[in-house]
C-alpha cells in the first residue's frame, strides 16, 4: 500500500509512520515541522522523530509541507491508497491565543486532506479528539473521593459514548475546531461516498513523546520527575482521564483501514476505557513509586474547558473493529519511563 501520514514527524504520526514502514509499504511523511513554534514551548529534539525515520526505514520519504496549503496536499497524496491524518494544532491553551491559526490548521486543513483523497479516492482515518463533547461531560454528576473524581450516574459506567450530545455547550476554540473537522470527515463519507473513520482520542501516551505542559500529559509528568523538575497541576488533580498507549491506537488504525472498503464515516471512540482510566495525583503517586523520588507539586486554578472526569466507552470499537486495549496503563507508563529515562540527554539539552 501508499500511505500517507499527516503530521508524521509528530508523535502519533510518526509510529504510525513507522508501522507501516516495517510491515513493507511505502510510506510518505508530510509535515511542516511546526509543533515547537505553534506551541509556544518545546521539550527535547523537535526534529527526532523526524531523523527517527530517515536514519530507520529507507521505505518512507519525507516532505516537508503545510496542511493549510492545499497544492501542496494534493501533491503529496497522488496515488495514497489511504491517509492518516494527525496533523492538527493539539492545544486547548493555543487555540485560545490563537483561534485563527488553530481553525485553520484544524478545520481548513482537514477539509483540503479530504478534498484530496476525494480526488485520488483514498481511505482517510482521522485523529479527532475527545474534546468535541466539551464542557456537556461537566454537566454529569460527580461523587469526589479521596484521589480521584467519580461519575455519580451508573449510565455512564463505561464512559461516555459516541452518542453523547455535543451542541449547547462550551468547547474552547480547539474544541469547535476539531468537531468541525469530525463532522466533515462524518460527511464526506455520506455525500461522496468517501471511506473514511473518526477516531475521537482520549489521551494517547507513549515512547518518543515529547510532552509539554499544555499536551501529552503523561510524557511531561514522566520527563518532569526524570529531570527533577516541578510540576503545576491546575484544579485538585482528582480529575480522571483514560490513557491509551500509542501502540493500541495504531492497532486501531491497522484495524480499520483493513476494512476500508466498508468504512463510511464511522465515529469510534479510542481510549484506555475503564480499565486505563486514572487521575492526575493517581499517576503522579505511580510516578514517584518508579521514580524513587518525590516529584515537586504546586497547585494552580482550573483551567478553562477542562473536564472533570473523562472516561471513553470504546464498546463500539471493540464490537464494529474488534479492538480493545492490550497495555495496561501500568506497563506504559512503566515503558515511557524507561524510554525517557534512558534517553534523558535529549531532554537536559531542552
Amino acid at each position: 500500500m501508499n500511505i500517507l501520514v499527516t503530521g508524521g514527524a509528530g508523535f502519533v504520526g510518526s509510529h504510525v509512520a513507522e508501522y507501516y514502514a516495517r510491515k513493507g509499504n511505502r510510506v510518505v511523511v508530510f509535515d511542516n515541522l511546526s509543533r515547537a513554534e505553534i506551541l509556544g514551548k518545546s521539550v527535547g529534539d523537535p526534529l527526532y522523530n523526524w531523523n527517527y525515520l530517515r536514519n530507520n526505514y529507507p521505505n518512507v520519504r519525507l516532505v516537508k509541507g503545510d496542511i493549510r496549503n492545499f497544492e501542496e496536499v494534493k501533491a503529496v497524496s497522488k496515488d495514497a491508497n489511504a491517509i492518516v491524518h494527525t496533523a492538527a494544532q493539539v492545544a486547548v491553551t493555543t487555540s485560545l491565543s490563537d483561534p485563527r491559526m488553530d481553525f485553520e490548521i484544524n478545520a481548513l486543513g482537514t477539509f483540503n486532506v479530504l478534498e484530496a483523497a476525494r480526488l485520488n479516492d483514498s481511505a482517510v482515518v482521522f485523529c479527532s479528539t475527545n474534546k468535541v463533547y466539551g464542557e456537556n461531560v461537566n454537566k454529569i454528576p460527580i461523587i469526589e473521593k479521596e484521589t480521584r473524581y467519580e461519575y455519580a450516574d451508573p449510565n455512564y459506567r463505561d464512559g461516555i459514548p459516541e452518542t453523547f450530545p455535543i451542541d449547547l455547550t462550551g468547547h474552547s476554540p480547539y474544541g469547535c475546531s476539531k468537531l468541525a473537522a469530525d463532522i466533515y470527515v462524518q460527511d464526506y463519507a455520506r455525500t461522496y461516498g468517501l471511506k473514511t473513520a473518526v477516531f475521537r482520542m482520549s489521551c494517547i501516551y507513549g515512547e518518543r513523546q515529547f510532552g509539554v505542559e499544555d499536551q501529552g500529559f503523561l510524557a511531561h509528568f514522566v520527563i518532569s520527575a526524570v529531570l527533577r523538575r516541578e510540576i503545576t497541576i491546575y484544579g485538585t488533580g482528582k480529575q480522571v482521564r483514560d490513557v491509551l498507549h500509542v501502540e493500541d491506537l495504531v492497532r486501531a488504525v491497522d484495524l480499520a483501514l483493513k476494512r476500508s472498503m466498508s468504512l463510511n464515516g464511522d465515529v469510534y471512540n479510542i481510549g484506555g476505557g475503564p480499565n486505563n482510566a486514572l487521575s492526575l495525583l493517581e499517576v503522579i503517586h505511580y510516578i514517584n513509586g518508579i521514580n524513587k523520588a518525590k516529584v515537586s507539586l504546586k497547585f494552580g486554578e482550573w483551567r478553562k474547558a477542562d473536564q472533570k472526569v473523562y472516561i471513553s466507552d470504546i464498546r463500539k470499537a471493540r464490537e464494529k473493529l474488534g479492538w480493545e486495549p492490550k497495555i495496561s496503563w501500568k506497563e506504559g507508563i512503566m515503558r515511557l519511563y524507561l524510554w525517557v529515562f534512558n534517553n534523558r540527554q535529549l531532554f537536559t539539552r531542552a
